[in-house]
């Protein structure tokens, strides 16, 4: 049971904007965006189209089972959101080892969203 003072801090969210998972999600794919336009011309339908799809498909996925009533339908998208994260994380590690960028600031942001993401299931397990 949620206390009083945990529904003050962290107030329902009413739209997956709301959510501090999607919005670090969010700026994880800005920042591999922002990454990528360094990659050699030649990976942009490569290595720079499959990582931006992967991490566009972690916050599209938690803001697509926001709205599902289920809670196997959210489970079913976060899961999906999760598989993404795991795709994203190898193109980083992909990226590092073909020197494209020093990828560490994007493997620190892969995984405060994996712990976000892992929080977030929780407490629907939970509801």
């Amino acid at each position: 049971m949620e206390r009083e003072e945990d529904n003050k801090k962290h107030p329902a969210a009413k739209r997956f904007e709301d959510l501090f998972v999607w919005q670090k999600a969010h700026k994880m794919v800005l920042a591999i965006y922002t990454e990528t336009q360094k990659y050699p011309k030649y990976e942009l339908y490569g290595l720079v189209s499959q990582m931006r799809r992967a991490a566009i498909s972690v916050p599209a996925n938690i803001a697509e089972g926001f709205r599902k009533k289920s809670k196997a339908d959210k489970v079913n998208f976060l899961n999906i959101a999760y598989g993404s994260l795991e795709e994203t994380r190898y193109y980083s590690i992909l990226s590092h080892d073909l020197g494209y960028c020093d990828t560490a600031a994007m493997r620190h942001q892969i995984e405060e969203v994996s712990k976000l993401l892992t929080m977030y299931r929780s407490k629907i397990d939970n509801c």
